[in-house]
């Protein structure tokens, strides 16, 4: 183990016991239409959090992007516009739903889609466009907004990477018809796995609540196609108790954040910025370089969790294997390193990481 990991749950007492009283209480899930008592209880934690009318609670990241999907009625061989440099899932889902992605590039400036190259690659089959808010920086949402009115193309924001994250006061995940979040182990906040989704449409949102639950309303009556996305109470009951401990985790990384960029800002390396009117939850923290993979070397050498996301873009991986011409996702994956900036990641840590960095270069 790294002595200083890129990223880590932080769990403490109100978590287990949260656990503990599910266990004997023995209501581990629910196929009531509603959900569970913890996943109610989330459910409005996390739309108060993010200013969402509904949230929809479901057992992964890549549940809540193909159940977004379903409920836009997505068909076999329509389009949908995806960046490659992120992480697989947001394509996966795709495919999942016998859907094809169409890989745009990214802007070199945040990593996250260019509006420019999206916008050429809409035609009659585009049927949805899902920007990735990476590393919690988010996407340009005024150029994408104007994008998707002109040609009439639904928007899900895949906000994995970017809960906490505002632009202009508003959240990520909540510009559009439907945001998507991850709680997996290694986000801002877990609930050891799962996801969940935010609208303020009140029709997606109870077609949302059947599609996690096989197409049912009642027990029995499918109604439209759906599958088992429920997040099961355990894991409502520890996204719950996180929801309320998240605001201090995003205080931490930013002061974290903050600190390394003032002591590494001499170097000659690409730091991370926030846009004018943004505030970054600082879920990884990016530098990009010209000698990354000896650096990276050298970093986890001295025990220093620093981690490529991402070296393979998604549409070069062994299963889609594509001769899309991405320039900027090219450039991106062979420079790119995150280093710790989360909670758990002390002054002395970050003065080792910056003073690890001066060493190399």
């Amino acid at each position: 183990m790294l002595k200083i990991a890129i990223n880590i749950p932080i769990i403490g007492k109100e978590e287990i016991s949260a656990v503990t009283n599910i266990l004997k209480n023995g209501a581990l899930t629910s196929s009531a239409s509603q959900g569970g008592k913890h996943v109610q209880e989330f459910e409005r934690a996390a739309a108060s959090f993010v200013k969402s009318k509904y949230a929809i609670a479901v057992n992964s990241g890549t549940a809540a992007l193909q159940a977004a999907l379903y409920a836009l009625d997505i068909k076999k061989g329509d389009e949908i516009l995806v960046p490659s440099f992120t992480f697989v899932a947001t394509a996966n889902a795709v495919v999942s739903i016998g859907a094809k992605p169409v890989f745009v590039d990214i802007l070199k400036e945040n990593y996250t889609i260019d509006p420019d190259d999206l916008e050429k690659k809409i035609n009659k089959k585009t049927c949805a466009i899902i920007p990735v808010h990476l590393y919690g920086n988010a996407a340009h949402v005024e150029r994408l907004s104007e994008i998707s009115k002109k040609h009439n193309i639904p928007i899900i924001e895949d906000s994995a990477q970017s809960l906490g994250t505002t632009y202009k006061g508003k959240h990520t995940g909540t510009f559009f018809e439907m945001g998507c979040y991850s709680m997996y182990p290694a986000k801002v906040m877990t609930a050891g796995e799962g996801g969940f989704i935010v609208t303020n449409n009140k029709k997606l949102r109870d077609k949302l609540l059947m599609i996690r639950n096989h197409g049912m309303v009642h027990g029995y009556d499918t109604r439209m196609f759906g599958l088992n996305l429920r997040l099961p109470e355990i894991n409502a009951a520890i996204a719950t108790v996180q929801m309320k401990k998240l605001p201090n985790f995003l205080k931490s990384r930013k002061k974290n954040a903050e600190l390394l960029s003032k002591l590494i800002s001499d170097l000659d390396v690409i730091l991370p910025k926030q846009r004018k009117n943004e505030n970054v939850n600082w879920y990884l923290y990016t530098i990009a370089t010209q000698e990354r993979d000896k650096i990276l070397k050298k970093l986890n050498e001295k025990g220093i969790g620093a981690a490529s996301y991402y070296p393979i873009p998604v549409h070069k991986t062994p299963f889609y294997k594509l001769k899309t011409k991405l320039p900027t996702t090219d450039w991106a994956a062979s420079h790119v390193i995150s280093l710790p900036v989360h909670p758990g990641v002390t002054k002395k840590n970050i003065e080792f990481i910056a003073k690890t960095l001066h060493e190399i270069l």
